[in-house]
């Protein structure tokens, strides 16, 4: 992946950057358009990239946008996405995003809670208009995933419980709203797709429940949350598209007219990023062997938010003989620490390091703590 010719030109670089290779991008989205049958429809979960290539390359295949805020909606309307292709989610919308999504005539809301569902009715009011609303159903599913990205459990804050879903058909009278739809996200992350039989079953009884009870919905959003493998990348550029929409696709019952909508957004674009970054010092201390880079977790968070790992490459060395490192960033936390203990070849200062699946939440998490300036991005169409 990474040439020689492509080593050097990064070496003429200033560091750190995200790189993205589109082809690897490309051919995600080829993969998941494949196997898209007409009641199907990906909406892209804007907040796991929101740069402008990566969004205009994704716009070129037909995907809506899922987004969680209003400056997220703005964002993509930008870049060239058509506001009947939008879907706002999030647990809180203030009532100045909802106005703004509502004027903006978005496909629909993805309502968490039964407030909020009467917030949008007096809103749409106020502008004489009927929005589409589809509802978040928690429905207490737990997944093998990171407590800190599990998002359809009880002690999770999202969706509304399944214990009030009688009151979702009597709330279809209101008179400005129209509920269209129903919707779930059980969790991030997921390589083990049997939570999503569970939800499935859920579905079905949600669905059929709120038909036998007068609302026949149209479109049934079941999320997103599948995960890629952050430990072998190169192995798996491809995210595991046919297990998961197959999944849906025949388990799910559907009516005529219904379809299935999915927010996808790490395992579109994860594997298709890089941070690229440069060893400042190499240095021993107490029996540990520290390699200190020009990037931290500004640019790359997740390791310190979540525990997360990463595959690690020094590209630029020529050392047959590996060491174990604690591979850290400049920044004045002791969070700022990717690594500990990883196996890397002999590495000096000067080298390049990079870290693989960087797609998702690299560049759309990044901030200038410690007044660190914004990086660049390159693009392997373009450097």
């Amino acid at each position: 992946m990474f040439t020689s010719q492509l080593v050097k030109r990064f070496s003429k670089l200033s560091t750190p950057f995200y790189y993205y290779d589109i082809s690897v991008l490309e051919k995600n989205l080829d993969s998941l358009s494949h196997l898209l049958k007409p009641f199907n429809k990906v909406f892209f979960s804007v907040k796991s990239n929101t740069n402008p290539k990566i969004l205009k390359t994704i716009n070129n295949y037909n995907l809506g946008i899922d987004a969680v805020s209003f400056n997220e909606i703005k964002h993509c309307i930008n870049n060239g996405f058509n506001c009947d292709d939008i879907v706002f989610a999030g647990v809180g919308k203030t009532d100045r995003e909802i106005e703004n999504g509502i004027k903006n005539n978005i496909s629909y809301f993805n309502v968490e809670s039964l407030q909020e569902l009467e917030l949008i009715n007096s809103l749409s009011n106020n502008l004489s208009k009927v929005t589409n609303v589809s509802i978040r159903i928690n429905p207490n599913i737990k997944c093998d995933t990171n407590k800190k990205i599990q998002t359809g459990s009880s002690d999770d804050k999202f969706g509304i419980d399944l214990n009030d879903i009688s009151y979702i058909p009597k709330l279809n009278q209101l008179s400005n709203i129209n509920i269209s739809g129903i919707h779930f996200h059980i969790g991030s992350q997921l390589i083990d797709l049997s939570p999503f039989i569970s939800l499935c079953k859920k579905s079905n009884e949600i669905t059929s429940y709120l038909k036998e009870n007068g609302l026949n919905i149209k479109t049934i959003n079941v999320g997103g949350g599948l995960g890629i493998d952050y430990e072998e990348p190169e192995k798996n550029l491809i995210s595991n598209f046919k297990d998961f929409i197959h999944l849906f696709n025949t388990k799910i019952n559907l009516d005529d007219n219904q379809s299935i909508h999915f927010e996808l957004g790490r395992s579109i674009v994860g594997q298709c990023g890089f941070l690229v970054s440069r060893i400042l010092y190499s240095k021993k201390s107490y029996n540990k062997n520290f390699l200190i880079l020009d990037s931290g977790m500004n640019n790359l968070i997740r390791p310190a938010l979540y525990n997360s790992n990463h595959k690690i490459s020094n590209i630029t060395s020529n050392q047959n003989t590996y060491l174990n490192y604690d591979i850290v960033g400049p920044i004045c936390e002791s969070s700022d620490t990717f690594a500990r203990n990883y196996p890397l070849v002999k590495s000096e200062r000067g080298d390049l390091i990079v870290f693989h699946s960087c797609g998702a939440y690299a560049e759309s998490m990044s901030s200038n703590y410690n007044l660190r300036d914004n990086i660049n991005s390159y693009f392997s169409d373009t450097i």
